[in-house]
């Protein structure tokens, strides 16, 4: 079940970054190239009563000034929604006027010319708060979760009841049950009763937001965007904009960092702009900017009562749960619903989770969403339980986790799944199992993900040097287009270094998934493979008629077709391809396309271990070691699948040490740079130890699972159950306040 001694490969595009080649949206320039700089509101709810833009418009390089009142109508009330706000502000950082220069020096100092006053209401900021009676209505009208958001996560937001009511400012609600949760609790041997809280997260990427667009003739538009979705930005900017898909093209750029966050965000406001001004023009922003108009990671609260049988056998869960949205609907608590009633057999479960909208920036996706804040709660609630029973916490976890068969939190009969697998790693590993010194503790943390898939399709051409192109469009955000490339190199019969992926643009490349929800190589990589060995049958069947043997007596050895046994009778690829290009050729080009839909998922579990050593006089502690053990089904990249890890670790264990989005009561953010907020240091981390487990996937690519996602889930509950452990003082709401781990009495 261990990961094979597989070579790994350099990312393809590795080298240029390295050297600082790499041409990102920020290194574009077009002629004629506008920048646009945002007024954001500075309260968090009020009516709009008066916008003053004729100094703006008279300063130096100003091209335009926009305000909401100048964009096309989009919506007949007020949203948090639309490109600049109209009539109203639903939160402090919502964009409201678009200045437009030659510079971005001139706009930025146009934009400080701007007049906005505002009528202040009482912000909604709390979400429990928000769901009294008496709270003012955070949006115009309550909208509903956003399915298609969840769906390409890989979970779904359906609930099993609808209530006919629900409180203040709830957009959604998600139900599930079973069994006799009250009865069950009663028979327990021991019950966990406990809130937990985990608070709202910044993605923190190394490129902010940016997008260029350029206006067409026709009316069309081209984007230039680090967009991870190019199909889905490409039909909203159509829909928008009011043109058949065919006249916007997006061409996706290298993306410094998305982690869900950058589909769609500043396209839809450029162009509007762009075909106002008949020029290119283009939107970064600042980090100062990016912290309050990118959309954050929801915080959410989780009541659990979690009971088990004396021997550790679950018998029952209770959880009631919010998610603070923001100005925007939400659609996390589904997945949560999928998490909490899937990972353990448990008989008799009762969920409510409530989606809730306050005077916030909008929360949107973010690595694993749903998940990390799922499995703090519930891997949480599992540690304490272990230590009410006395049990070893893998133990309690190998007794309940769920196995092949089981339904999952959808209820559908599970496949074969690596839950077993991943919890025995862990206890095995050193990080787990090694004796304890003084002031020493242990945490662990299971997660799963259930992972996302969509067809997709993928273009394969052999070059006149032998060499294949793949074609693909999801964008190569963590090595993928490096993984796809082993897999055509795998499957047509060549070398890894023969190989090159492109990613297109729209107007070029096959239909492809987003690079979200861990499933690019898990829905593209079979595109891939039929698209290889597509080409690869049209070559063996020139190299038939050339040979004079038939196709499956040839093989591709070195670069050549040749008869296998004969190694005398072969062909140069680069022969057959000269003879199929050739002027007045009598063979067709290799030209293929593969098509892939994969109709089932591949859950993937993880487990992770987190040592720690604790001052109980400061409450000060260091996290000694750490073990990440994962199933990757198959690892096609051996050292990309562990880079994966170790970042998706960093994040969530940023989530435990440091990272928290704080606002105070007037709806103000006050960590608004990385002077407040606490991205984790290195001296912080020690060595993050992968430990891959492969349990093939039956219908992944090769065997191949997603690996984005689960990294990033079960490390903020390991980090806390270790503290807990270490201090005596149970940590149920992180990120961790290390105030209240010092303890007095000797402890």
């Amino acid at each position: 079940m261990s990961v094979s001694a597989r070579a790994g490969r350099r990312r393809q595009e590795g080298a240029e970054k390295v050297r600082g080649v790499t041409r990102f949206t920020a290194d574009l320039e077009f002629p004629g190239l506008l920048h646009v700089h945002l007024v954001l509101a500075h309260v968090a709810s009020g009516r709009i009563a008066r916008i003053d833009v004729r100094a703006a418009r008279e300063a130096a390089g100003v091209v335009d000034v926009v305000t909401g009142a100048d964009l096309p109508v989009l919506e007949s009330t007020p949203s948090p929604e639309l490109p600049l706000a109209r009539e109203r502000v639903f939160y402090a950082g919502q964009p409201v006027v678009a200045v437009v220069a030659e510079s971005e020096s001139a706009a930025a100092d146009a934009a400080l010319l701007v007049e906005v006053d505002y009528e202040e209401t009482p912000p909604v900021v709390d979400p429990v708060a928000a769901m009294r009676d008496a709270s003012p209505a955070v949006l115009d009208e309550a909208e509903a979760a956003n399915e298609d958001d969840a769906s390409v996560h890989g979970a779904s937001t359906a609930a099993e009841e609808e209530p006919a009511d629900r409180p203040r400012n709830t957009t959604g609600v998600v139900t599930r049950k079973r069994g006799d949760v009250e009865t069950a609790l009663r028979q327990a041997d021991a019950v966990v009763r406990a809130t937990y809280r985990i608070g709202r997260a910044h993605h923190s990427f190394m490129e902010p937001h940016i997008s260029v667009v350029r206006p067409e003739p026709g009316g069309g538009l081209t984007i230039w965007s680090p967009t991870q979705g190019p199909f889905a930005l490409r039909d909203d900017i159509a829909r928008l904009v009011g043109v058949p898909p065919h006249k916007v093209r997006v061409v996706p750029m290298p993306v410094g960092g998305g982690f869900g966050g950058k589909v769609e965000l500043l396209e839809p406001l450029l162009a509007l702009i762009a075909r106002r001004t008949g020029r290119p023009v283009r939107l970064a922003l600042a980090r100062s900017h990016e912290f309050v108009v990118g959309h954050h990671a929801p915080e959410a609260t989780f009541e659990l009562e979690l009971g088990a049988r004396r021997d550790g056998t679950l018998l029952a869960l209770r959880a009631r749960y919010h998610y603070d949205n923001g100005a925007a609907a939400g659609w996390h608590a589904g997945i949560s619903a999928s998490f909490l009633s899937g990972t353990y057999r448990i008989p008799a479960f009762e969920i409510h989770g409530l989606e809730v909208a306050t005077n916030k920036t909008p929360a949107d996706a973010y690595r694993a969403p749903g998940a990390t804040q799922t499995y703090f709660a519930l891997e949480s609630a599992m540690d304490e339980l272990a230590l009410a029973l006395g049990i070893d916490p893998v133990e309690l976890r190998l007794l309940n986790v769920v196995r092949e068969g089981d339904l999952d939190g959808e209820g559908d009969a599970l496949p074969r799944v690596a839950s077993v697998e991943v919890l025995e790693a862990a206890r095995k590993h050193p990080v787990y199992s090694a004796p304890l010194s003084e002031g020493e503790a242990v945490g662990v943390a299971l997660g799963m993900w259930g992972g996302a898939r969509t067809p997709s399709a993928a273009g394969c051409r052999v070059e006149p040097d032998g060499t294949l192109a793949i074609t693909v469009g999801s964008p190569d955000i963590s090595g993928t287009a490096t993984g796809l490339a082993l897999i055509a190199a795998e499957t047509f019969g060549v070398s890894p270094e023969k190989v090159r992926v492109d990613v297109a643009d729209t107007a070029g490349a096959p239909f492809a998934a987003m690079s979200t929800g861990s499933q690019v190589t898990y829905s593209l990589g079979g595109a891939v493979i039929e698209a290889a060995r597509e080409a690869r049958r049209q070559l063996f069947e020139i190299a038939t008629e050339e040979l004079e043997a038939a196709p499956d007596d040839l093989e591709i050895v070195d670069g050549r077709v040749q008869v296998r046994g004969a190694p005398t009778r072969s062909v140069e690829i680069t022969e057959l391809i000269k003879l199929s290009t050739e002027f007045v050729g009598r063979y067709r080009p290799v030209e293929a396309v593969g098509r892939s839909a994969v109709l089932e998922a591949s859950p993937m579990f993880t487990a992770h271990v987190a040592r720690v050593r604790l001052d109980r006089e400061t409450g000060a502690f260091q996290l000694i070691g750490y073990a990440a053990i994962q199933d990757v089904g198959r690892a096609i990249n051996p050292p990309e699948v562990e880079g994966q890890i170790h970042g998706g670790a960093v994040q969530a264990l940023g989530r435990a040490l440091g990272e928290g989005l704080v606002y105070d009561a007037d709806g103000q953010l006050r960590t608004a740079s990385f002077l407040d907020y606490e991205l984790p240091a290195a001296d912080q981390l020690p060595n993050i130890d992968v430990t891959l487990v492969e349990v093939p996937s039956p219908v992944g690519p090769l065997g191949a699972k997603g690996v984005g996602e689960p990294p990033a889930i079960p490390g903020t509950a390991a980090l806390a159950n270790a503290v807990s452990r270490a201090s005596g003082v149970r940590v149920r709401e992180v990120p961790i306040d290390r105030s209240l781990l010092v303890t007095t009495d000797g402890r």
